[in-house]
């Protein structure tokens, strides 16, 4: 039997993908409120994605949580990123690439990991700050 010809199936199985999804990023979220090289910014905005496509009551409780409520509002109404969160990334991904280099990563390795996070950084610093 084809999952297509079974919505219903179909359905329930994805919003349980969403749902676990959802629980994992928020979970590596929560790890990096007190981890200083994990990111919360980023899960918190994969966590409330994924709740919003997979459990509707988990979205509402991320929406109207004190502390990751107003960064989901921002970057769906401003796409805005913390500054403090711009600077960490950066850093972290400036820090990354120092230590290819200081292990002796191949020169491919050192200009196409450089060129993604170059790319990634210009984008994330052309966001507006909050």
């Amino acid at each position: 039997m084809n999952f297509g010809e079974n919505p219903v199936m179909g359905d329930r199985f994805g919003k349980t993908g969403f749902r676990i999804l959802a629980y994992i990023s928020i979970t590596l979220a929560a790890a990096g409120v007190v981890l200083p090289l994990l990111p919360t910014t980023p899960f918190v905005l994969l966590a409330a994605f994924f709740a919003s496509k997979g459990s509707p009551a988990f979205a509402q409780w991320l929406e109207d949580h004190p502390r990751f409520g107003p960064a989901i509002d921002q970057w769906r109404t401003r796409r805005a990123v913390p500054a403090r969160a711009k600077v960490l990334a950066c850093s972290m991904m400036a820090l990354s690439w120092g230590m290819l280099f200081a292990l002796g990563a191949s020169g491919m390795v050192l200009g196409i990991s450089g060129v993604f996070l170059c790319g990634t950084a210009c984008y994330l610093v052309t966001r507006p700050s909050y």
